[in-house]
């Protein structure tokens, strides 16, 4: 009950710091303002469902299944607020049934060789490229971000399944020299069994293949609990997983009831692994509930990203590298830049140049061409950036930029830049999720570390200097589990992300991210002589 009431009012899993999707004001009248936009995302919506990529049931061992009650739930455009689809609304029954069938088929998955799984994961990965288009379109109706980004996040999302289909070939084990003549020590790593995945909806596709694909890779099978306001695209997904030969059981997807189904997943003995992407808020509930059944757990959850400019820097670079770290998706992303420190001797041309920049970002529904930051998730994403800018604002910064909701209406907000942001201010302690970019001035380069630094976040930080050795020696002073140098875009499958501090737990990408889903076994043979 109380892990209940905890995850409620977290509110829905898998979304960061934005409380559940609320499309009515108080006094119940539909929030749908003004729309001066005209796209026709019923044409997309019927490619989308030529495609065969429509779903809107949950997939339990292979099946497309209704929930047991009957209910559904809205996934709404947020750049026009129209209703995209009714999906299941599924609770504890179903995500017992789910885990059930991923327990049942783990036995079977497991035991294939790491090449017969590489080839269904290759398979599913072509799929999604073949399909990239249809994928892309069903992302940015239900989440809102630009056509280009969607594209993007295919392509990244599909590298995730493509890496660790390779690397399924490559889990070694170990051969330890004995203590003793008559006995051989091994070390084995095995799949560690059924996980349970739940993820965010600023990145629908990627968060759900940087999670399964190793998941697979090692052998273990899948529950995907995706957030209930981008279900579409997990759903998408998982069938063309389904067609790609990945068998059924392998991968579930339950949407829904999240406190239900969190509930289910928590508190059963046969999942033994919770896997996370979201706030932190719901990561600590996630790993105080993991610790009855005393789960494998790993977490990236919320940000606070400095981005730090030296007076050493080259503006042109940090200028492209802030404004894309700080603006893509909308500045809905774990990793966006949260707080750009800038140097007080570059500061006033830094500002002047950054915010020319800023001004050209159009602002539009995702589906038009030239549109390059989309709505944000929704209202309440809106009165939370509202709520930092009134807080700044009250402690003496100054609205450079922007500063107000859009004209477009919905929940598009201004590409905004605030000024003499203060580390007492929301917009520096706090990550804003949304199209603010706070300018921090700072004297010394122990002054920037110190206010980087000085947070209970340790995802992503930027700097940017011509310095080598500057480089190298902030880089290591970070207290970060990301750095990027003289860039603002360093996600890539071949490395790890991860956060430390209260950003998280383990590492997603790369070789390391095997490890999460793997157990070492240590294998003792005695009396060889």
């Amino acid at each position: 009950m109380a892990m209940a009431m905890a995850m409620r009012r977290a509110a829905a899993l898998g979304a960061r710091h934005i409380p559940a999707a609320s499309s009515l004001s108080s006094s119940g009248v539909l929030l749908r303002r003004h729309m001066s936009v005209d796209v026709d995302a019923g044409a997309a919506m019927e490619k989308v469902r030529a495609a065969g990529l429509l779903r809107t049931q949950g997939l339990i061992g292979g099946k497309w299944v209704d929930a047991y009650d009957g209910k559904t739930l809205e996934v709404q455009n947020p750049a026009t607020g129209e209703t995209l689809a009714n999906v299941s609304c599924m609770g504890s029954k179903e995500t017992s049934d789910a885990i059930a069938s991923a327990h049942s088929t783990f036995y079977s998955w497991s035991k294939l060789t790491a090449n017969e799984r590489c080839k269904a994961l290759r398979k599913w990965h072509d799929l999604i490229i073949s399909h990239k288009e249809e994928l892309a379109l069903l992302m940015t109706l239900e989440q809102g971000k630009p056509m280009k980004e969607a594209l993007g996040e295919v392509t990244y999302g599909a590298s995730f399944i493509e890496y660790f289909a390779e690397e399924a070939k490559r889990i070694y084990g170990d051969i330890i020299p004995p203590t003793l003549s008559d006995r051989r020590l091994l070390v084995l790593k095995q799949p560690v069994g059924v996980v349970g995945a739940i993820t965010p909806w600023n990145f629908p596709l990627a968060m759900i293949t940087r999670k399964v694909g190793p998941a697979l890779a090692c052998g273990c099978t899948v529950v995907v609990k995706p957030s209930e306001f981008t279900p579409l695209t997990a759903l998408a997904a998982a069938d063309l997983a389904l067609q790609a030969g990945i068998p059924a059981g392998a991968v579930n997807v339950v949407m829904g009831n999240a406190p239900e189904i969190g509930d289910a997943l928590l508190q059963s003995t046969q999942v033994r692994k919770i896997t996370f992407t979201g706030s932190t808020a719901v990561g600590k509930t996630l790993m105080a509930g993991s610790a009855n059944t005393v789960k494998k757990v790993s977490l990236e959850l919320g940000g606070n990203a400095p981005c730090i400019v030296f007076d050493d820097a080259d503006i042109g670079v940090a200028i492209k590298g802030s404004l894309a770290a700080k603006f893509r998706n909308s500045g809905q992303t774990c990793v966006c830049a949260n707080r750009i420190l800038v140097q007080e001797g570059i500061y006033e041309k830094f500002a002047s140049e950054f915010i020319k920049a800023v001004q050209s970002l159009k602002v539009g529904n995702g589906l038009e061409e030239s549109t390059s930051q989309g709505p944000l998730i929704n209202e309440a994403a809106v009165q939370k950036v509202e709520k930092f800018i009134n807080d700044a604002t009250s402690k003496g910064a100054n609205i450079m930029l922007g500063g107000k909701r859009h004209s477009l209406g919905m929940s598009f907000y201004e590409p905004t830049v605030v000024g003499n942001v203060s580390n007492d201010m929301l917009l520096f302690r706090e990550e804003v999720f949304g199209p603010v970019a706070p300018l921090v001035p700072f004297k010394t380069e122990e002054d920037a570390i110190h206010m980087a630094n000085d947070t209970n976040a340790g995802l992503a930080a930027y700097i940017f200097t011509k310095s080598i050795t500057r480089s190298w020696r902030v880089s290591e002073a970070l207290e970060y589990g990301l750095v990027g140098v003289n860039e603002g875009i360093i996600s890539t499958e071949v490395a790890p992300f991860g956060g430390v501090k209260q950003s998280g737990l383990g590492r997603e990408g790369s070789k390391y991210g095997m490890d999460e889903y793997l157990e070492l076994k240590y294998i003792c043979m005695g009396n060889l002589n």
